[in-house]
């Protein structure tokens, strides 16, 4: 319980020096029998964050009562209680950015992101789209046709509902890229996140520009959104500005756009929101959160000075984000909203096998690692991933370094060529490159041709067989390919997994989206009345500084 005298000596010491109260004290009038006393009946009322929260002395016993009204008086005492400080309701419209809540017509200022080949699955989308929570479908690495039957099956349920469809940029095969924009724009999707960017392409200057149009208010309409997500300065800083001019002309001449959306485009930010984000699973720079959040907010600002945007752009956070901690944290700091990815995974409605949820669920903050990624591996490009029941990242550094020291598959030495074949592709060399030349012979000629002409791109064409279907096999739960799952994780599943530790959420079985939206975000506001609390200098047990995991939540608001 709240008792002790030292504590209540520090606290009257800070009302006494108080200017804000000009030596009164506020008084509770109320029914005795609303206050509790007891460890349960106090950690209800906490947690009861639809009403405010009355902390009272009664005889040095300090208690909570969630009900009763404030007046003034000279000592601030009620016969046997004395008021001591007072909390107010908390609604979840407060964390974060509010206008995020409307501009998406959503209940929390909280996502989940698009996790690639069909992770942040149609089952995913609809779960949280029908409790009013943004979410992204991972459209990265499926087919157009795989894409459109996902845009069909959302829509039908959630017609008017806000959901979001991600945009991989794909720098080496704009082609890709353009599909998808025209695919999203043929079936009206109005909110698109893009991620793993380099620099602007043609392809979203023109799904922003060509969304846009002047209301009955002369007031620009944006139609189509975007939530970009960065993790460097100097993309930040290409969709915080309007897009160039080069592309907007471009889009003109070749008779995309008229005159009239070129003018607006060059007077609105090319996202609504950027995504920081920080050491996350998958593509990722393992920026820290703390440092690189205040930057991109300061960047948002100066940017926002020069243009005078008549809404300015908002700034959430992604990447760690995975407890009540973490959350209030970013949001304190400034974000705007969260971004949910790695913890989704091990969900029921992830579109990822059994194997790989048990996996995840058990996986420690450490139990991950940088691995060559598929789409850039060329570049060098790295992603995270889980290391802790698989050899992928150990195989696929292998690979990049054959890459990296040879020209052509003819130069690697018998002895390796024998281990690749024998322990990593378990085919040969020539079956792999049949299966690939007659997929991109389908798909991709334009490639088919380069590896003809070039053996190093040919080399990269079979080595990335591997890399890009053991995130396959990991979905679908490839049966004997176990050890080559590749699994895009971040610390944060660590994380997530030690703060529902002993509760029912430890169990994949239990593990539902919407579930953990609430979880994390309820938690949040608690632990947002427990600082604002302490701040006011009100000592308490550590027990009460934790919020865990509470079945049916919604139904039963306690501890």
């Amino acid at each position: 319980m709240f008792n002790s005298e030292s504590m209540l000596n520090k606290y009257h010491q800070k009302l006494k020096f108080s200017p804000s109260m000009n030596n009164n004290y506020q008084r509770w009038q109320g029914d005795l029998n609303t206050v509790s006393f007891d460890a349960e009946n106090i950690r209800n009322q906490l947690i009861n964050l639809d009403y405010p929260c009355y902390i009272l002395n009664k005889e040095g016993q300090i208690g909570i009562s969630n009900v009763g009204s404030l007046s003034y008086s000279a000592n601030g005492k009620n016969k046997q209680l004395e008021m001591l400080l007072t909390v107010p309701a908390i609604g979840f419209h407060q964390l974060g950015d509010p206008s995020f809540l409307d501009f998406y017509g959503v209940k929390y200022a909280y996502m989940t992101g698009a996790m690639a080949q069909g992770i942040a699955s149609e089952e995913m989308v609809i779960a949280l789209g029908k409790a009013n929570i943004l979410s992204s479908f991972g459209a990265g690495g499926l087919s157009p046709h795989r894409v459109e039957t996902a845009i069909d099956k959302i829509k039908q349920v959630l017609h008017n509902k806000s959901y979001a469809f991600n945009l991989l940029h794909s720098p080496s095969e704009p082609a890709i890229e353009r599909h998808l924009i025209d695919l999203y724009l043929h079936h009206q999707i109005r909110i698109i996140e893009a991620s793993a960017f380099l620099d602007l392409s043609d392809n979203i200057v023109y799904y922003r520009s060509v969304g846009l149009s002047l209301n009955s208010a002369n007031q620009i309409q944006i139609n189509n959104k975007i939530i970009a997500k960065i993790s460097r300065r100097e993309v930040a800083t290409k969709f915080l500005q309007p897009a160039p001019t080069k592309i907007l002309k471009q889009l003109v001449e070749q008779g995309l756009i008229s005159e009239l959306q070129a003018n607006l485009a060059a007077k609105i930010p090319v996202a609504d929101d950027i995504t920081v984000e920080a050491d996350s699973a998958g593509h990722t720079d393992n920026r820290p959160l703390i440092c690189l959040l205040p930057s991109i907010i300061k960047l948002r600002d100066e940017i926002q000075h020069q243009y005078n945007y008549e809404k300015p752009v908002r700034i959430g956070v992604a990447g760690g984000i995975s407890t009540p901690q973490s959350a209030l944290a970013a949001l304190m700091m400034g974000a705007a909203y969260i971004v949910t990815g790695s913890i989704n995974q091990s969900c029921i409605e992830a579109g990822t096998s059994e194997y790989t949820k048990k996996l995840l669920a058990e996986a420690e903050m450490t139990d991950v690692m940088m691995a060559p990624a598929a789409d850039m591996f060329e570049m060098g490009v790295k992603l995270q991933v889980l290391k802790k029941g698989t050899l992928f990242p150990l195989r696929a550094q292998k690979l990049w370094e054959l890459y990296k020291n040879y020209n052509s598959i003819a130069e690697i030495p018998p002895d390796e060529i024998e281990k690749l074949e024998k322990q990593i592709f378990r085919k040969t060399i020539s079956e792999i490159w049949q299966e690939t030349s007659t997929y991109l012979s389908q798909h991709y000629p334009e490639k088919l041709s380069k590896a003809a002409n070039n053996p190093k791109v040919k080399m990269a064409l079979i080595f990335r067989w591997y890399l890009g279907l053991s995130s396959r096999w990991s979905n679908t739960g490839e049966k004997g390919r176990e050890i080559d799952y590749q699994i895009w994780c971040g610390p944060a599943m660590g994380s997530f997994n030690n703060w529902v530790r002993g509760s029912y959420l430890a169990d994949i079985n239990n593990r539902q989206v919407v579930d953990i939206a609430d979880q994390i975000m309820t938690g949040a506001a608690y632990l947002y009345r427990i600082q604002n609390l302490k701040i006011q200098g009100l000592q308490m047990p550590q027990e009460f500084s934790q919020y865990h995991p509470v079945f049916n939540l919604n139904k039963q608001p306690s501890l």
